[in-house]
Formats: C-alpha cells, structure tokens, sequence
C-alpha cells in the first residue's frame, strides 16, 4: 500500500495535510508553521501534546503559540529571536516520489532564517523521516544550530541514554541543567546507562537538562506505545549550550524531546540540514526505573 496524502481540517488547526500509510498518520499544519501537530496509530491517540495554550508576545508585538506538536527552532535560545511568530500560512508541496510532503515558512522577519522542513512517511514499518532546514537570508554569515522540538503528550516516560564509552581518567559525557531545575526532582532517575523523565501533571515546575548524547536517540513511552527519536550525534564537533546534542523539558503538560545539530557558521543563502527519523512501535508496555528491565526493551524493540 502506497502513501494517501489529503487535506483535512485538525481541531482547532484550521487546514492540514495528513498522510497515512494505512497503519499510523501524520497531521501536518498548512495555515501556521511548518509544525507537525500529530502523529500516531490510525484511530488512537496523538503522542504529541496538541492542546498547549502557551503564548508570548514576542518581535512587532506578535504572539508566538505553542500549540505542541513538532517544530523547528534555531539555537542558542535568545527571547525574542528565537521566538519569532509562526502564524501566518505556509507553502507546501509534495515529494516527487509521492511519500511526503515539504513545508516551507516565509523569511522570519528581523532575523531573516527561512525553515523548511521534509516529511516523509514510510510504506513499510512505522517510520517518518523529517529534514529539517533553515536557511541564511542575511547579508552576513551567522552562528546557529537547527534544534528539532517534539511536544510530547502527558502521561508517559521518556528514556535518555547516557554514554558508555571508556575514556580513561577524562570525563565521557557532558550534562547541562537549566537554572529552575533541581537534581532532586522527583520526575527524574538518575541512572547508572540511562535517565528517566517521567511526566507529571501535578507538577507545575519546569525541569530541563541536556546531555551529549553519542547514541542519537531518545524514547517516550505513552499509549501502550514506545515512539523513538533518532539522530546523528557528531563526535568532536562544537553544539550549543555547554557542547550538548540532546536536550529534554518537562512540565505539568506535556515533555519536550529536543534534538541539535552542530553550532555551525551560515554564509548568506546557505542552509543547514538537521535530520531525524521517527519510530513508533505498538504494544510496548512502559517500563520502570530497572535498567535491566529497560535494557530487555531496548534489545527486543529497537
């Protein structure tokens, strides 16, 4: 069975696109974005949160949405830079193989990025390949990093691997932490291979930490499903906020899933790719805290 592509209207999202591949669908936004809104078994829940009503008034005096969802920001983060609005329409057109879509945004105004990005679902298994590019549209080269943003619903776990790698008497990993969040929050397990975020409702503060994640992959158990992020994480080069690749962020809402590319200089014109490939699997039961346990799912499932 091939790809069906067809415009839909999605909640309060006004127009979207939908792909499906008669097992799982993909809902991505036409009149704001480019922002995927969901993703999951045809039927079933959206594993991405699509309820947020987060806003800030931003450059021009705009009001950026969360809404949820997956978006594409640059890095570092910087108010209002990086929050510039994305509400107006976006262009779309489909993939010549006729398995995805791309969605482009206008030149952000004041800082002058145009996003992009490329959606592609798979035909056979449950994957979706994302392309995410953003595009110099200065007069003058900048330093930025592509960052890929998943929103995911409340109510799951979300799994981190941490590096294993022996490097004698020298530190393996990098770990950075935002100043509002406490080691000591109890939504987080600070393993011996892995660190657990597990989402609560009842807890108001926000908690972050990124991590150089040489693995490339994170997880969010959720629905009876397990959805898997991957990347590439890129050995010896420079990432933003303290030289971290991953970076996840929880609230009373929802829990982010973040992915980096490299700190990278763009020339006028110039564009920088980030890609990611999304897995969803069904039936996997949310593990606990027991690495041995979470390593048996590992080694069956991914």
């Amino acid at each position: 069975m091939g790809i069906k592509i067809r415009e839909v209207s999605f909640k309060n999202f006004g127009n979207c696109l939908e792909l499906s591949n008669g097992r799982m669908d993909v809902v991505v936004t036409t009149e704001h974005g480019p922002r995927v809104i969901r993703v999951g078994f045809i039927g079933q829940e959206n594993e991405f949160c699509d309820d947020s009503l987060v806003s800030n008034k931003t450059y021009n005096d705009e009001e950026w949405k969360m809404r949820g969802g997956h978006r594409l920001w640059h890095s570092p983060e910087y108010f209002p830079r990086t929050y510039i609005a994305d509400n107006d329409p976006i262009e779309w057109k489909l993939i010549e193989n006729g398995n995805g879509v791309i969605l482009t945004q206008k030149s952000e105004p004041w800082v002058q990025i145009q996003k992009s990005m490329e959606i592609t679902l798979t035909t056979e298994g449950n994957k979706v390949k994302i392309k995410h590019q953003v595009t110099n549209k200065n007069a003058w080269p900048i330093e930025l990093s592509a960052w890929a943003i998943s929103v995911m619903a409340p109510g799951g776990k979300e799994i981190v691997p941490q590096s294993t790698r022996d490097t004698g008497l020298l530190g393996n990993r990098v770990i950075a932490l935002w100043p509002y969040s406490k080691m000591n929050d109890h939504r987080v397990y600070w393993g011996e291979k892995y660190i657990t975020v597990t989402q609560d409702s009842s807890a108001k503060q926000a908690f972050k930490f990124g991590i150089s994640n040489e693995d490339g992959w994170a997880a969010y158990f959720n629905h009876g499903n397990v959805f898997i992020k991957r990347y590439a994480h890129i050995m010896g080069v420079k990432y933003p906020d303290f030289g971290v690749s991953y970076e996840t962020y929880t609230n009373d809402f929802m829990v982010e899933l973040e992915s980096l590319s490299p700190l990278t200089r763009l020339e006028p014109e110039a564009t920088l790719s980030h890609e990611e490939e999304w897995e969803l699997i069904q039936g996997v039961p949310m593990p606990d805290n027991d690495e041995a346990s979470i390593d048996d799912i590992i080694k069956k499932h991914f």
